[in-house]
């Protein structure tokens, strides 16, 4: 599998020819969906979901499916029968050759007088965990743990501590677009020696093999 880190939360997937998309929104780059098989959206925030241009990509590519919560199906449905599918914590499913698990229900605190609205993760093949906005534990081994390194939600202490938690073999930034050039050793540095995992940081575009 090889996975090609996109501007903030998104990330392609490819094996096998067939291409699998997580969380292409507002801040990625406005292609980062095309030519996917199958996306998947963990929740409705707008750097994590673009409504326009979901529609765009479903409409340029009948065989494109969508995997998401119900928040955000609940605007595609209908314009695209049988290709958007609702899922939620505990599902299993097959997107484009890809075995899912989906884990999680809340995004994270935000502040407490902000109401929580529902996040979804996604574990591709057992091995590749994008928790979107949360800081979910999956009940399984994970392989390469993308890891939120920078929100309004989190700070590094617990993204340290959630590295350390979950126990990855590896792990890969996301949720990165509001961090500073300035500021990125200094994350590289505290994921890598304080988390107990190696870390590795792609620019938007650069890839990885897994």
């Amino acid at each position: 599998m090889e996975l090609t880190k996109k501007t903030h939360a998104c990330v392609r997937l490819v094996k096998d020819g067939r291409t699998l998309v997580i969380d292409p929104g507002a801040f990625s780059e406005p292609d980062a969906a095309d030519g996917a098989d199958a996306i998947l959206v963990t929740h409705e925030h707008a750097d994590h979901y673009s409504e326009e241009r979901l529609r765009a990509v479903l409409e340029a590519a009948p065989g494109t499916e969508l995997w998401t919560l119900r928040s955000v199906a609940d605007e595609l449905s209908a314009a695209f029968p049988g290709r958007v599918h609702t899922v939620g914590d505990g599902d299993t499913f097959s997107a484009a050759g890809f075995d899912v698990e989906v884990h999680g229900e809340l995004h994270a605190v935000i502040h407490p007088d902000l109401p929580r609205i529902t996040n979804i993760g996604f574990l591709v093949d057992g091995s590749v965990f994008h928790p979107g906005d949360a800081l979910t534990v999956p009940d399984r081994a994970v392989d390469t743990l993308l890891v939120p390194v920078m929100a309004p939600w989190n700070k590094v202490s617990e993204v340290v501590d959630y590295v350390r938690e979950v126990a990855p073999t590896r792990t890969v930034d996301i949720h990165d677009a509001l961090l500073k050039d300035l500021a990125r050793p200094l994350y590289d540095q505290h994921l890598e020696n304080l988390g107990g995992a190696p870390h590795q940081r792609l620019g938007a575009g650069e890839s990885a093999s897994l």
